[in-house]
């Protein structure tokens, strides 16, 4: 090979190990704009921002990422609590990847890509990114996030003890609080974004236990797309997308990533909400799956709901009268029938039986409305 081939072949290599860090480098660019962009209500988080800029920064308000601050742990990292170590007591959470993880990498950039573009009231913000390399050259890659004291749905859900019952106004604002992100990513984000991963650990509460949905790491943009839908996929199928019990059947037989799928992990997470019961329990084998259950149930719905929904429903005794208080529960129930109607279709089989986001979405603020209307 000539001396020209052999520098050809050269500029190739290089420019394969360098083109990675370009582009990690333009989405952090890209990031500090947008966030400039802002209006004067987030300068105290610019503020936070410019005193997380290193791995140094991150361990001394971690305590070393000690264990005792970890909070979550997931197949490409693990979240730790911090705070700012000026007196101020304000708390954030920092998720750091498992770059040694197949993927992890990948993982990282999904979420930056997937965090520049998303603006809604309803998912858990970045305060910023770090990309470097820890004390003893090792590379280091974290997001920091806003900080949700109020635990996720999973814990909600199976650790009453701690965290207490969710009462079926909480359920039905939930599901309306998420299939509003979820119609914001399909419908009016741009590109549109398909979450990939949406379970009751990847939904969490704040302060004011407003659900959040968070974890962007297999977050993908669809193309090709069209404003309103239709069938939306996006590339081919690389990897896992999703979590056991909660990814639509399709992706284990290779089908390429689409809004559909969403719904259908929107709709075993709303099943689960409503019977208290994980798509994993050890009830659920050979066929007989939480989609089933429900299923061979209805119309009846007393033995499959949460124990807490139908004490609920039967210790109603707000009413002042008996016959009021009757019709009360047949409303009630009558929501919770609905509810359970549109998680059924929502957890459909074949993708193009279940609905689009948008009639979702619809549906769930329906039964909402028609539930404070008691």
């Amino acid at each position: 090979m000539g001396h020209s081939g052999r520098k050809n072949r050269v500029a190739v290599y290089v420019l394969a190990i360098v083109l990675p860090y370009v582009a990690v480098s333009l989405l952090f660019v890209l990031f500090l704009k947008k966030r400039t962009r802002k209006d004067s209500r987030l300068m105290h988080e610019s503020s936070k921002e410019l005193r997380i800029r290193s791995y140094n920064d991150l361990s001394k308000m971690t305590n070393k990422f000690s264990s005792a601050n970890m909070i979550g742990s997931g197949q490409f990292g693990v979240v730790n609590k911090g705070s700012f170590p000026d007196g101020e007591g304000q708390m954030f959470a920092v998720k750091v990847f498992k770059l040694g993880q197949s993927g992890a990498s990948k993982s990282f950039l999904a979420e930056c890509r997937a965090l520049i573009n998303i603006r809604h009231r309803n998912h858990v913000k970045v305060i910023t990114a770090c990309s470097t390399y820890d004390p003893v050259g090792n590379e280091f890659k974290a997001l920091v996030l806003e900080y949700m004291s109020n635990g996720t749905l999973a814990d909600h859900l199976h650790t009453k003890s701690r965290y207490g019952c969710l009462i079926l106004g909480a359920r039905i604002g939930i599901a309306v609080d998420v299939a509003s992100v979820l119609e914001y990513l399909h419908v009016w984000s741009v590109p549109p974004t398909v979450h990939c991963d949406l379970k009751p650990s990847n939904i969490l509460f704040d302060d004011d236990n407003l659900a959040r949905v968070g974890d962007f790491g297999l977050a993908q943009f669809l193309h090709g797309f069209s404003s309103y839908g239709g069938h939306q996929n996006s590339t081919s199928l690389f990897g896992p997308r999703g979590s056991v019990g909660y990814i639509p059947p399709e992706y284990g037989m290779g089908s390429r990533i689409s809004t559909e799928g969403d719904i259908y992990s929107y709709g075993i997470v709303l099943l689960e909400m409503l019977t208290g019961k994980r798509p994993t329990d050890e009830l659920f084998n050979d066929g007989f799956t939480l989609h089933k259950y429900v299923e061979d149930a209805l119309p009846q719905i007393g033995e499959i709901l949460d124990p807490d929904l139908s004490r609920e429903i039967v210790g109603d005794h707000s009413s002042p009268t008996e016959s009021h208080e009757q019709d009360n529960k047949t409303k009630v129930q009558k929501c919770i029938l609905q509810l359970l109607n549109l998680r059924l279709l929502c957890s459909e089989e074949a993708p193009k039986d279940r609905p689009n986001t948008q009639d979702v979405y619809s549906e769930v603020v329906g039964v909402k409305e028609h539930f404070l209307s008691y």
